[in-house]
C-alpha cells in the first residue's frame, strides 16, 4: 500500500554532473573554434602610384600653446583659426595629436573636434610606449 502523504525527493545530482561536464567541455574548445568567413577582395591598380603626403603633427603643451608643425599658437586662437590654417593642408593627410599628460581632456578633445571640424578623416592620438 501507497501512502499518499510521503512527498517524492527528485535527485538531481546526476543532472548537475552532466551540466558541469559539459560546460567544461564548452570551455576548453570555445577559444579554438575559428569562423572563416571567405571574401573576395577587389583587385587593386598596378600602374597606379601611391603619393605620400606629409603628416600634420599637432601638440600641446602644459601652457595650452599648440604647435602644428612649425607654427606656434594659443589654444583659443587654434580653435578659432584651424579651419583656416587648414585650407592650405590635404584633407587625407595624417593629423597626429601629442598632448601633455597633465592636460585637462577636455582640451584634447577640443583641439581633436576643431580637426575633425576642418574635414580630416584620419585622426591619431599620440601615447608613450
Amino acid at each position: 500500500m501507497y501512502n499518499w502523504d510521503d512527498s517524492p525527493e527528485l535527485n538531481i545530482t546526476p543532472l548537475v554532473d552532466v551540466m558541469l561536464v559539459l560546460l567544461a567541455i564548452l570551455m576548453v574548445i570555445a577559444p579554438n573554434i575559428v569562423y572563416e568567413e571567405n571574401i573576395k577582395l577587389p583587385q587593386g591598380s598596378t600602374s597606379k602610384q601611391l603619393s605620400k603626403i606629409p603628416p600634420v603633427h599637432i601638440s600641446i603643451d602644459r601652457d595650452l600653446n599648440v604647435k602644428i608643425n612649425k607654427d606656434t599658437y594659443l589654444l583659443n586662437d587654434f580653435m578659432d583659426n584651424f579651419s583656416l590654417y587648414a585650407t592650405d593642408l590635404d584633407k587625407k593627410a595624417t593629423v597626429l595629436i601629442s598632448a601633455d599628460k597633465s592636460l585637462d581632456y577636455g582640451v584634447v578633445m577640443s583641439v581633436l573636434a576643431a580637426v575633425k571640424q576642418a574635414r580630416f578623416t584620419e585622426v591619431s592620438l599620440a601615447t608613450n610606449g
